[in-house]
């Protein structure tokens, strides 16, 4: 690969070309497949983005802060900024298309990936810490810091903000040789290092609640963080792989319809917390703040008793 695809980084000149109409008209033709697909994500993002607020305004005042609640918060966050940042990305794209601009889009590029990015990192530290707690309940009531969850999101942010650095520097600040590799860590941390553990950590901590029964009283927690697990598995891995396959000059995917998986994915949290919160004997009963209150403030209660109890 000589340079990043230019639909998913675009290039770091800015410039500004009008056409005739005859050469406008032919621009948006060619265009109108992707502008339509564009329009689909850009309505999934603004619902999604409703959804997410409205986790952010909970959990952020409403709901009992506890360790499990700031990956969630969290999450919720980089949720939010991606579809933020990603609805600005296509409507400024779907101006190009219909007036045929060429309008330096990098900046949004890397930021949006920097959400998503870290998204999955929370993801896969959740994972683990929920498998912890399931396997070691003791240790982690007894021993771990109270605010380890609060220090891991930070260090999460943190690498995510690293590894989108070193991009924006090699590859949009100043171009040089080195910018094909500057995706490699990235790469290499998304795909073979963080998408294994969440997927082994998911598939341990599945099997682990169907055979303790001493686990069931959590059974909605566990079934939110599976889902929300298995959603980004289907709907954020092919915006992945297709960055990876782009290091290596090919394309498995189309980066539209990447992008429309991407928005399903960071819009489902909210819906997800919801669904499974409320469903009770084949009904969905009670108000957002309820069910959230309900499911995620269980388990500091549950915490604490154990904890005076135990340690």
């Amino acid at each position: 690969m000589t340079e990043p695809n230019t639909t998913c980084l675009p290039p770091t000149e800015t410039s500004f070309s009008y056409s005739d109409t005859n050469h406008r008209n032919e621009c948006t033709r060619i265009s109108f497949t992707g502008f339509s697909i564009y329009s689909v994500t850009l309505l999934i993002c603004l619902l999604g983005l409703l959804g997410n607020g409205m986790v952010l305004w909970f959990f952020g005042f409403c709901i009992q802060r506890n360790p499990f609640t700031v990956y969630i918060l969290n999450l919720g966050m980089a949720d939010f900024g991606f579809l933020l940042l990603l609805a600005v990305f296509l409507t400024t794209e779907m101006v190009n298309i219909l007036n045929c601009f060429h309008l330096d889009l990098s900046l949004f590029a890397l930021l949006f990936l920097f959400t998503y990015n870290t998204s999955l990192y929370l993801l896969t530290a959740i994972s683990i810490e929920r498998c912890l707690a399931v396997f070691f309940p003791l240790w982690c009531q007894c021993h771990c810091p109270k605010h380890l969850s609060a220090i891991v999101c930070f260090l999460l942010w943190v690498l995510s903000s690293l590894l989108i650095g070193l991009v924006h520097y090699f590859c949009v600040s100043s171009v040089t040789a080195k910018c094909p590799m500057t995706f490699l860590p990235m790469h290499i941390l998304n795909l073979l290092i963080c998408i294994p553990i969440m997927v082994l950590s998911s598939v341990t901590l599945s099997i682990k609640v169907q055979c303790c029964s001493q686990q069931r009283q959590q059974r909605k927690l566990y079934a939110i963080i599976l889902l929300i697990v298995l959603f980004f598995l289907l709907f954020a891995i092919p915006l992945s792989i297709q960055l990876f396959a782009v290091y290596f000059s090919y394309a498995f995917f189309s980066i539209e319809i990447c992008f429309t998986l991407a928005s399903i994915n960071s819009s489902s949290n909210p819906f997800i917390y919801f669904l499974v919160g409320s469903y009770k004997k084949r009904q969905f009963r009670g108000s957002v703040k309820v069910v959230l209150q309900a499911v995620f403030e269980e388990k500091a209660d549950t915490r604490e008793t154990h904890r005076e109890d135990q340690c």
